[in-house]
């Protein structure tokens, strides 16, 4: 193992986990490095993997992510809870199926092709509204399972029991709070803001490289249970009618 590789590799994994940009635009040799440097590559890819972090690549930039259970650079629920600014079990996982209706607004059947530039609270609102509604149609058939047809209605009736906005609030001024339907969601934007995932411009909320990363990958390997449930056959129909096309 030649020196220098090795110490380009950790200067690129130790820029990569405090959240710094290396792309061919920004830290453009650290880039061109790992595209062309196979020790390089390798040597990244082997601390990554043992630091049970995952690398992704979109339009030549690296982003960096927590695999799953990592709790030195990713979260537990109670952390999220603090980060997001919930307080019950119930209220994180509607956020999550939240976090879950916004990517598909941005890609529905494909990490491929973004569908939308942008996305507004009250297309979240309305995406959650009928995203609920459509798995609880399928409540006592054998798509779900006793256990997952119970935690849906526990996030649906919380969701339902959300007014809009909060009592006497002004709609020129409404805050992220976890008392609405807009101030929930609004709290989900600002996590996703925190984590570099979203960006905002006045009322619309745009997609960054690194969510755009993150949900390519997500469509590749690994389209979750959530995903079967919620989307379940619509997808396979989906692309059996591009494939005829």
């Amino acid at each position: 193992m030649d020196q220098r590789n090795l110490e380009k590799a950790m200067e690129i994994y130790g820029r990569l986990i405090v959240g710094e940009e290396i792309s061919k635009s920004v830290n453009g040799d650290l880039y061109e490095c790992y595209a062309g440097n196979t020790e390089v590559y390798d040597i990244l890819d082997t601390v990554l993997k043992k630091s049970n972090l995952k690398l992704y690549e979109y339009q030549d930039a690296l982003y960096v992510c927590a695999g799953p259970g990592n709790k030195v650079f990713g979260f537990t629920n109670d952390d999220l809870k603090k980060e997001i600014g919930l307080r019950l079990n119930k209220e994180l996982f509607l956020a999550y199926y939240m976090i879950f209706e916004t990517v598909i607004l941005f890609y529905e059947n494909s990490g491929d092709v973004s569908v939308r530039e942008y996305v507004r609270v009250s297309d979240v609102i309305e995406a959650v509204t009928a995203g609920l509604y459509g798995v609880l149609k399928k409540a006592g058939t054998e798509v779900l399972t006793e256990t997952e047809e119970n935690s849906f209605k526990t996030i649906a009736l919380l969701w339902d029991e959300l007014p809009m906005t909060a009592q006497n609030e002004d709609m020129s001024t409404l805050k992220a709070a976890r008392g609405s339907k807009i101030g929930m969601t609004k709290l989900v934007f600002n996590f996703l803001k925190s984590q570099n995932l979203f960006y905002e411009n006045g009322d619309k909320y745009y997609a960054t490289g690194r969510f755009r990363a993150m949900v390519c990958n997500y469509y590749e390997d690994e389209q979750s249970r959530l995903f079967e449930i919620a989307r379940g056959g619509e997808t396979d129909a989906a692309h059996s009618s591009d494939s005829r096309e």
